[in-house]
């Protein structure tokens, strides 16, 4: 369904809404860079549902169904990138601040006072920007595969960023399926291989539902233009914190799973060996171990 949320047009998921989780706790996750609200598991979904939970899922802004950006034009990214590495500020579209006024927007609109935030990614850097603009709604947090921007913090190697920001080798659907493919071949869980079929089937069905590449552009630009000033930020940080990370994820390094938790006070780090950079089967039964009690204790 779509809400008017932060003055935008945004498309939401939410589940366990009519059922007996109606005035239970919510938990509100938040995907990761030109990732759709389809990519949040339906067993970690599941899961938490079925825990007590009501879980809120929505599109950031730019990608699937929600408002697109597209009269901001493109961003340059080999130029913002130069920018920052030469610590010059980056000039984006919009800011993670923005999109975490989307996510409040969110709650306001489904009249949710108070939430769990939970975010992967992208979304991890967005649930800290919710958690510092309004710890009073934040009743605990939840970062996984994230980082804190901080300037200095290990990268991803030069052939994982050229498959991140690649095209597709040729035109059509079956081009563009190939290259996510390869992307979530590189930078997935060595641990636990998510099968061919499956991921294909997956990707299909998001691209099926909405493709906006033009989209993930300006939220990766949002992205760099936060590096560096939510690091020094993080302290402020009153809510119950949990780090999830992946000790082999070649995208977001583990030490900057390290560092965050180290930022957030009483922050919780749990590493997870094997885990990559996505959500296969096998990583949502090991986030969900530590990740549910998280919630409960609050």
């Amino acid at each position: 369904m779509k809400v008017q949320a932060n003055g935008i047009h945004i498309e939401v998921e939410d589940t366990g809404a009519d059922g007996s989780q109606a005035g239970g706790p919510v938990v509100l996750l938040i995907m990761g860079l030109g990732m759709q609200l389809i990519a949040w598991p339906p067993a970690l979904v599941q899961a938490l549902v079925d825990a007590g939970f009501r879980v809120i899922r929505h599109d950031n802004r730019d990608i699937g169904l929600s408002q697109h950006f597209d009269h901001l034009g493109t961003p340059n990214v080999l130029w913002e990138s130069v920018k920052l590495r030469l610590g010059l500020g980056v000039r984006a579209p919009y800011s993670l601040h923005d999109m975490a006024q989307d996510a409040l927007g969110v709650l306001d609109a489904l009249d949710v006072p108070r939430a769990h935030v939970v975010g992967v990614s992208m979304g991890g850097m967005i649930a800290q920007r919710v958690a510092l603009a309004a710890p009073a709604r934040c009743l605990s947090l939840t970062s996984i595969m994230s980082t804190s921007g901080a300037r200095g913090l290990p990268q991803p190697r030069a052939h994982v960023v050229r498959a991140l920001l690649g095209r597709p080798a040729g035109p059509g659907m079956p081009a563009v399926v190939d290259h996510y493919v390869k992307l979530f071949r590189l930078i997935g869980s060595p641990g636990y291989p998510l099968d061919e079929a499956q991921m294909r089937e997956r990707i299909l069905a998001g691209l099926q539902r909405s493709y906006h590449p033009v989209g993930t552009v300006r939220q990766l630009v949002a992205v760099a233009a936060d590096t560096g000033r939510r690091a020094a930020e993080l302290g402020r940080i009153n809510a119950p914190t949990l780090v999830l990370h992946g000790k082999d994820d070649p995208l977001v390094p583990y030490p900057c799973g390290v560092d965050t938790a180290r930022r957030i006070p009483g922050a919780r780090l749990v590493g997870i060996g094997g885990m990559g950079h996505d959500l296969a089967p096998g990583v949502v039964d090991r986030l969900l171990e530590p990740l549910v009690p998280h919630l409960q204790a609050v």
